[in-house]
């Protein structure tokens, strides 16, 4: 919801940084692979309860995600390094559910399975939509530098930052920001859903009445 105007104000400092990664011959695929290593410390940081090890994880795997998309905007967008961006971005932020789950089982556990639930649903309707909108050439121009077809939403990367951020800060109120996050994620879901289906429907009619329209002009 708030990426479209959050972002812009990061894109400056992260590509001065990413520029001087650059001139070292940093790639953005490398940058991605630490910053997922150490997010993926979070899940026993928070197993032990160690909650600003997990807070400080968590905050330098998302630095580091805003910092691989900056590297390769300068080395050249590629549709691999986007594949990789985003399955271990998912993978990410179903391990931070799982890592409450493991700090405290009986208060936590069933909230946590519900949020890997609601990312299940978000997530799929942003890959499924992305992949199948790819024969369309479909134009984004909310994110034109990424290599995936962005689904806007309520819970976006902003919204998703926030609530990990909380997750840690107060983790005696998971269970209630839990399923906070976890309703916005399903009104994304269903958003996301419902506005994915109709354009599909409306570009298969489209494209159908085009090539119909190419046979009978032959």
């Amino acid at each position: 919801m708030f990426d479209t105007r959050l972002v812009p104000l990061t894109r400056t400092p992260l590509k001065r940084l990413a520029i001087y990664l650059d001139r070292w011959n940093v790639k953005a695929d490398q940058i991605t692979l630490i910053g997922f290593m150490i997010g993926m410390l979070a899940v026993p940081a928070l197993a032990l309860n160690w909650y600003s090890v997990a807070l400080v994880a968590i905050a330098l795997n998302r630095f580091f995600d805003g910092l691989d998309g900056a590297l390769a905007r300068i080395q050249g967008i590629s549709d691999a390094g986007g594949y990789l961006d985003i399955v271990l971005d998912f993978i990410f932020y179903s391990a931070v559910c799982l890592g409450f789950l493991l700090a405290d089982l009986d208060r936590n556990g069933g909230w946590a399975g519900l949020l890997m639930l609601s990312f299940m649903g978000s997530g799929a309707t942003f890959l499924a939509f992305s992949a199948v909108s790819g024969k369309y050439s479909i134009d984004n121009p909310d994110y034109p530098q990424k290599s995936l077809y962005y689904m806007g939403g309520l819970a976006e990367g902003s919204e998703t930052i926030l609530f990990l951020i909380l997750f840690c800060l107060f983790p005696q109120y998971f269970p209630i920001l839990a399923g906070v996050f976890a309703v916005l994620c399903w009104v994304t879901t269903g958003s996301r859903l419902w506005s994915g289906y109709l354009t599909l429907k409306h570009l298969e009619r489209q494209h159908n009445h085009n090539q119909d329209s190419n046979k009978s002009g032959k």
